[in-house]
């Protein structure tokens, strides 16, 4: 007959690492994230004009 208790706390144990490896991934790839330099952002203009469309309609 299984030893049901050896069983879950066998289960228990494993589930509990699982869930540490993960957590301790997530926690350094969030350093990392944190970590990295700044992006430089550039605005680009818009390729079909409908920025400028929508400038001079505020315009007039």
């Amino acid at each position: 007959m299984p030893d049901w208790k050896e069983m879950y706390l066998t289960l228990f144990r494993e589930t509990e690492k699982a869930i540490n490896i993960l957590t301790d991934a997530q926690r350094r790839c969030e350093e990392m994230y944190i970590s990295a330099p700044e992006p430089e952002i550039r605005l680009l203009p818009p390729e079909d004009g409908s920025a400028s469309q929508a400038q001079e309609n505020t315009q007039a």
